[in-house]
């Protein structure tokens, strides 16, 4: 019963998702769950790598961005036509359409670039740092550094890619007008069904001898080595699967927000989606998606009326958690419930006495 448990959970996740939430909320919060559902994409990805391998990834931004900007570089070409994008006609109008933005006219080629992509640019990545057996702070620094340099290559290439306005106006997605409601209902479904399907692959990760050679490798890295086992590439894997769930929130949030910049892929971004993990806790299934929503929920909610305010919140919460709740939320009921135990429902430990009185007499 304790393995179906999950199974139940993500069902129920399942239908509040995709049954409930589409009758009771209006079109405007239903997008933002949509949004919030690509955060936590991300985030079960990270709470895979961190909570169970040990990699502190701050740089997920990076994956999120390879599938964000493949998704717009097609859901602009889309819209525009056989013309060359309105950005692009603004800096230079005699300027042809650059080479690399051509095949992503092709819906297959977008879908095939938003898997393959961060599979590839994460395995090398990957097999460079694990291989040399880079880890720690040093692991988080450099993965920090990529989503950095990243945003800082976009916000400087102003045609190519719009720069730090970003690429918007999307009318179409793969041939649906998206201010047509039903489609944007459409578009939050396929979102949400694919945070669903995360979530199963991690739960199966979790239970399966990968999942415990995972955390074998987080506790007792040079064990597993002795055992035969190379960490390298149980963390490869990991990695790799982490990188694929921020592609496909990142792919996803273009067509449900309308618009990707870099400050939605750089180190500030980035470190706002560990701290949602962390807040909901890394180490669990749903920890790490529920906290994802609830920190997006925030930026959302008091972001826009509080601002600057909304900055020391976010501060001081993941100071509370980490000092008070280092397993984060998720950690909450089961301490609840242990501490309701009275000690009469402990099993008093056995005793010898009866026995030796038995053999005296």
């Amino acid at each position: 019963m304790t393995k179906i448990k999950p199974l139940i959970g993500i069902g129920l996740f399942a239908v509040l998702l995709l049954g409930v939430a589409p009758l009771v909320l209006s079109d405007h919060w239903l997008g933002n769950l949509g949004k919030y559902c690509c955060w936590a994409m991300a985030a079960v990805g990270i709470g895979l790598a961190w909570g169970r391998g040990g990699m502190l990834v701050m740089g997920q931004g990076v994956f999120f961005a390879l599938g964000a900007y493949s998704m717009a570089m097609h859901l602009t070409l889309e819209t525009a036509g056989d013309t060359v994008p309105g950005f692009m006609v603004l800096y230079d109008p005699l300027a042809p359409l650059p080479a690399f933005w051509e095949p992503f006219r092709s819906s297959a080629f977008t879908l095939l670039a938003i898997v393959l992509l961060p599979v590839v640019v994460a395995g090398a990545l990957g097999y460079a740092l694990f291989k040399r057996r880079v880890k720690g702070a040093y692991f988080a620094i450099l993965t920090q550094a990529l989503a950095v340099a990243l945003a800082t290559l976009i916000s400087s290439t102003i045609r190519e890619t719009g720069g730090d306005t970003g690429l918007s106006d999307f009318k179409f997605f793969f041939g649906f007008v998206l201010d047509d409601p039903a489609n944007r209902t459409m578009v939050y479904l396929i979102t949400a069904a694919l945070l669903v399907v995360c979530l199963l692959v991690v739960w199966q990760l979790y239970r399966s001898r990968f999942g415990e050679l995972l955390v074998a490798t987080r506790d007792a890295e040079e064990r597993v080595r002795f055992l035969g086992y190379d960490p390298a590439n149980i963390k490869l894997v990991a990695f790799v699967v982490a990188a694929l769930m921020a592609s496909i929130g990142g792919a996803m949030f273009v067509p449900i927000v309308g618009i990707i910049t870099p400050a939605e892929i750089g180190a500030a971004a980035s470190i706002l989606m560990i701290a949602g993990v962390a807040f909901g806790g890394r180490a669990s299934l749903f920890g790490p998606a529920l906290g994802a929503m609830a920190v997006g929920w925030g930026q959302s909610s008091l972001g826009s009326t509080w601002p600057d305010g909304w900055t020391y919140i976010l501060g001081l919460l993941f100071v509370v958690v980490i000092l008070f709740l280092p397993k984060g939320l998720s950690s909450v009921f089961p301490r609840l419930t242990a501490a309701r135990r009275r000690p009469a429902d402990v099993p008093a430990a056995p005793s010898a006495v009866p026995q030796l009185e038995e053999a005296k007499s």
